[in-house]
């Protein structure tokens, strides 16, 4: 086997991404404080043509020398906004039609690998939004108690936590998996 080259992998430029449909699905950063973990989101949001990222808070923003690091040039093509407050944020988003989701473990959640997940998000009139928390703290709690439901990924270690970054792409892949064989 032989590595595709970049010509190969035909890669659209930043323009044409620009252009291209999106997958209805927008990544909301509560108060996520590295500049690392935000710039993968970035990437990940790119790879899978999301709609867009909502930075929220102590989030910092493009451009960024760190965010920059990660994403290498994905703060480019996504597009994104920010806002002071997450629950603005949210609220917004229920505004325009969106099911919003919190990324979180908390009682009731519907896990990842459900089949009531597929259910769920089918019901979302505009897209899905999901919400990925802080480092330490998560999912603000009056942020989940605006959510129309919370998603948990399964673990079955002995950590009951991921890198966010980490839980962003886990959710992402399942999610547009979900969302695109909906179109189909």
């Amino acid at each position: 086997m032989n590595k595709l080259s970049m010509d190969e992998l035909g890669r659209m430029s930043v323009d044409e991404y620009k252009q291209s449909e999106k997958l209805p699905l927008v990544v909301v950063l509560d108060n996520v404080r590295s500049q690392n973990n935000i710039g993968s989101v970035f990437r990940t949001s790119d790879a899978f043509a999301l709609a867009g990222i909502c930075l929220c808070g102590i989030c910092s923003t493009p451009p960024h020398r760190d965010i920059h690091k990660t994403a290498l040039g994905a703060e480019d093509s996504v597009d994104w906004q920010y806002f002071e407050e997450t629950t603005d944020c949210v609220r917004d988003l229920k505004a325009k039609g969106y099911a919003v989701y919190a990324i979180e473990q908390v009682h009731n959640s519907i896990m990842l690998d459900s089949p009531a997940l597929a259910e769920s998000i089918g019901r979302a009139e505009k897209g899905v939004a999901i919400v990925m928390g802080n480092e330490v703290e998560g999912v603000q709690e009056e942020v989940i108690d605006l959510c129309d439901g919370s998603i948990e990924i399964p673990q079955y270690g002995t950590k009951h936590s991921l890198n966010v970054s980490c839980s962003a792409a886990i959710t992402i892949w399942q999610l547009q998996t979900l969302m695109r064989a909906k179109r189909k």
